[in-house]
């Protein structure tokens, strides 16, 4: 079985897409894959919730309790190999990992941007992509390398940005369209680890 970790810090909404497309493309059998566990970084994370209401494993590994980033991930990655992954999900997972923690994961930690990478690395992707009068934005699906917001990428999905959108109205049409892209590679990808 290939055991999937979800490493999230808020709400889960992708987490719970892919959660979801688990069940309904019944993963166990056509994947020999499941959602084995979900990891927050923030102990109120409403997804834990959302995760432990689908029956599957949480954990919280809080940033704030380590005194250096290494220290932290090193404590991540001892509570994600517990779960014997073959795939470490990012889903809105709000840390920057180290480059140890991106080896120990090569080829399989992936993590999804909101915009059409390689345009608009990092934070606020939806305003820069208005103030630069993009025709469309988007979100990508990529393997994570020690480079923030870089690495082959899996899968993307465009949204036109209409007249007059604000950065909110924007995030809302492309959220729509994450949770659809991320189970989608998700599901492409599983077949290859």
């Amino acid at each position: 079985m290939k055991n999937i970790v979800i490493l999230i810090s808020g709400g889960g909404s992708n987490m719970a897409a892919i959660v979801r497309a688990a069940q309904q493309g019944n993963w166990r059998k056509t994947l020999d894959a499941q959602v084995a566990a979900v990891v927050s970084n923030r102990p109120d994370a409403g997804g834990l919730a959302v995760a432990r209401d689908n029956g599957i494993a949480t954990e919280v590994v809080d940033h704030k309790q380590f005194e250096s980033r290494e220290a932290f991930d090193a404590q991540l990655a001892l509570r994600i190999d517990a779960h014997r992954p073959s795939l470490v999900v990012l889903a809105g997972f709000m840390r920057i990992l180290t480059p140890a923690f991106v080896d120990r994961y090569r080829g399989r930690l992936i993590n999804i941007h909101p915009s059409l990478l390689p345009a608009f690395p990092g934070l606020h992707t939806h305003q820069r992509a208005i103030e630069a009068g993009c025709r469309f934005a988007g979100a990508t699906i990529h393997q994570v390398t020690q480079d923030l917001d870089f690495g082959p990428i899996l899968d993307q999905a465009a949204v036109p940005v209409l007249p007059g959108d604000t950065p909110q109205a924007l995030a809302a049409r492309v959220l729509t369209q994450e949770h659809i892209l991320y189970p989608r590679a998700i599901a492409q990808l599983l077949p290859t680890l």
